[in-house]
């Protein structure tokens, strides 16, 4: 059996691990992704030139949003905060 080569990953679970590796519990967040554009001519022979756009994924991040959608989740309902102890209480082993 061969092994995969490709792993895929809907926008909200992105958005849900990006929460958890920044500590975020509370809010609604969505996918963030900053493009940029770089242009040239391209063509496979000197007669054959275009003008061309060429648009990078620049990063991708988090950011606010006022609503649920299919880029965005409540951090409070995919990554709540875990029930801490009491300071200077130490837990029975």
């Amino acid at each position: 059996m061969s092994e995969p080569t490709q792993f895929l990953f809907p926008h909200k679970e992105i958005v849900q691990v990006l929460l958890e590796k920044q500590g975020i519990h509370e809010g609604i967040w969505g996918l963030l992704v900053k493009f940029g554009l770089k242009v040239s001519n391209v063509g496979s022979s000197p007669s054959d030139i275009l003008p061309a756009a060429i648009i990078p994924v620049l990063e991708i991040g988090l950011q606010r949003v006022k609503e649920e959608n299919n880029l965005a989740v409540d951090a409070a309902k995919v990554n709540p905060k875990s029930p801490r102890t009491r300071p200077g209480v130490r837990r029975a082993r």
